[in-house]
């Protein structure tokens, strides 16, 4: 992508959890590793892109990938999920964007954010205009 910047990768965090889980060492156990809340499952489910790999924890092919996307110039979309083809075009219509990918795996319930980056042009923009939701029509 384009404009991807300050990209954190959180990789060796993940290979040394992993370990730990293998060695049973008693720092990390299953259950404080595969912690993933039900609707972050929920949402791996329904809005999640196959991950292309097992599971770390349990080995099922349920690994699905999340895309979540932080911004002020978001508005009331910031903290949706995006599929990540729609990513290359909001970093043309918006300035600047953290994008949060995050791997679920919906059997056992491992979860770990494995990257983050910023997306945008770099230009400051207005947030887009608030569109009244269900919420507010009905509160």
């Amino acid at each position: 992508m384009w404009s991807q910047r300050e990209v954190l990768d959180f990789s060796l965090q993940r290979r040394r959890i992993l370990a730990a889980l293998r060695q049973s060492r008693g720092t990390h156990s299953r259950a404080e590793a595969c912690d993933a809340d039900p609707m972050l499952i929920r949402a791996a489910l329904h809005h999640g892109e196959p991950a292309g790999q097992a599971c770390p924890v349990c080995a099922a092919g349920t690994m699905a990938v999340l895309h979540y996307v932080f911004g002020s110039q978001l508005g009331q979309y910031s903290g949706r999920i995006k599929a990540r083809a729609e990513l290359e075009p909001m970093a043309h219509e918006f300035g600047e964007f953290k994008v949060c990918a995050v791997e679920v795996c919906t059997d056992c319930g491992w979860n770990f954010m494995t990257s983050s980056w910023l997306m945008g042009d770099g230009v400051k923009r207005r947030p887009p205009r608030r569109q009244p939701t269900v919420e507010d029509i009905y509160g």
